[in-house]
């Protein structure tokens, strides 16, 4: 069947087939899948020990906010310079030693006897997962056609997820019942197993693209991604809706242990209900814009600048109602779309880079969803509750995610030309 040509620009064949045998295909989604998972138990196991740290170490809120920056922030300043060296040498072996890395630490954490060194190991654990999300997805586009990008990648995302939840949850349980120390510990051993397995069963991908890729010089590759008008302005929306979504995740189990009157376990769980919403919204998110964007791929920005204005709508509203059903009702609907822009943002900075160069596209992302978003989201909100409490601090957060809605539509403006740019080429 012939691709239909349109004004707006090249719709995407609905009948592409595989670039490899199906089967492979979903064995490669299955095994980033269970990395990405691993990725954020790693990562977000801290906000089910908040409580905990906070009785026995005695800490403010801001200082267990940077718990969660610090990775963060290691995220975004290393995301670029790990996903250069993963598209020069082999994007399953780098992402197998992300892995083991980010498993080792996370075991560290659990043997932390003080603040500082919990703070150094949970740099570490950010330094693994610094270009994981960005070779994972690299690896997916070679694997699935361009008419599956948005479900793959949202649905590999949407492993973050899952791994959020279950990461506050059980982490949470496992603190209650054996300390906080065996939550970590048994984060990370389940890491290690998955960094053992990966290269075994995922091949490195080899074609011409990529070769002629490395030698070309690191500069020339960045100095053609940041002259990418849409690339930039995903980059700043999604960081603006990240800003607020982190820092829900954070706090939300603080908050529901503080607000409405939860034991630690019974917030984590809560908060797990809520990580639950995420993970749909985002495998939702990213089916819709592949199913409405099939004919015009613009389609994919004008749906994630619904999506986070539908968001900072819904949590603002949240917050005007008291700890109750309605509230916990609203901020569900608002996570529920707040990471339905992950999957397109990525198919569309697919959409105007070069295929070889396009783990580095996808750590520009991560860089600016980490070091604008992420790392600042927690610990801005922390060091607005110590000083006037953590209900009006995340009644704040969520207008971020209407600038991130309006930064969607400025790149949907250029989407066009910067796609026709990289097929010309």
């Amino acid at each position: 069947m012939a691709i239909a040509t349109l004004s707006q620009g090249i719709a995407v064949d609905p009948e592409a087939p595989y670039p490899v045998p199906r089967t492979y295909a979903w064995i490669v989604f299955a095994m980033t899948f269970g990395l990405m998972l691993s990725d954020y138990l790693s990562r977000q196991v801290i906000n089910a020990v908040f409580p905990f740290l906070k009785t026995e170490w005695a800490l403010t809120d801001t200082q267990l906010g940077s718990l969660v920056s610090v990775v963060a922030l290691t995220i975004g300043v290393m995301s670029i310079p790990v996903s250069i060296l993963a598209d020069r040498f082999g994007r399953v072996r780098s992402a197998a030693a992300m892995a083991l890395v980010w498993a080792l630490a996370t075991i560290a954490c659990g043997m932390a006897e003080s603040f500082t060194s919990l703070v150094i190991a949970r740099a570490f654990v950010g330094l693994g997962e610094a270009g994981y999300g960005s070779a994972g997805a690299a690896i997916l586009t070679r694997v699935f056609p361009a008419r599956l990008h948005a479900t793959a990648m949202g649905s590999f995302l949407a492993a973050g997820m899952i791994g959020s939840m279950l990461g506050v949850v059980l982490g949470g349980v496992i603190a209650q019942a054996l300390g906080w120390k065996v939550a970590f510990l048994v984060m990370g051993t389940f890491g290690l197993v998955l960094a053992a397995l990966f290269p075994v069963l995922v091949k490195e991908q080899t074609d011409d693209s990529a070769s002629v890729q490395t030698k070309v010089p690191v500069g020339q590759v960045l100095g053609q991604l940041v002259r990418t008008p849409t690339l930039l302005l995903v980059a700043l929306g999604g960081a603006c809706t990240m800003f607020a979504q982190t820092a829900f995740i954070a706090w939300l189990p603080s908050y529901l242990n503080r607000f409405y009157g939860l034991e630690p376990g019974k917030a984590s769980m809560g908060t797990g209900v809520l990580i639950i919403c995420i993970s749909l919204g985002m495998i939702i998110g990213g089916g819709l814009a592949d199913r409405f964007s099939r004919r015009n791929p613009l389609r994919r920005l004008h749906i994630v600048m619904t999506y986070g204005a539908l968001m900072g709508c819904a949590l603002l509203l949240a917050f005007r109602f008291g700890p109750g059903t309605s509230q916990f009702l609203l901020i569900a609907l608002g996570l529920l779309v707040s990471t339905g822009f992950l999957g397109p943002a990525l198919a569309v900075a697919a959409d105007v880079t070069p295929p070889a160069a396009h783990a580095t596209a996808f750590a520009i992302l991560a860089l600016a969803y980490m070091l604008l978003g992420g790392a600042p989201g927690p610990l801005v909100v922390g060091r607005l509750a110590d000083v006037m409490g953590l209900d009006r601090a995340l009644s704040i957060v969520p207008v971020a995610s209407l600038l991130g809605g309006g930064f969607f539509y400025l790149a949907s403006t250029r989407y066009l030309q910067d796609r026709a740019k990289v097929r010309g080429a």
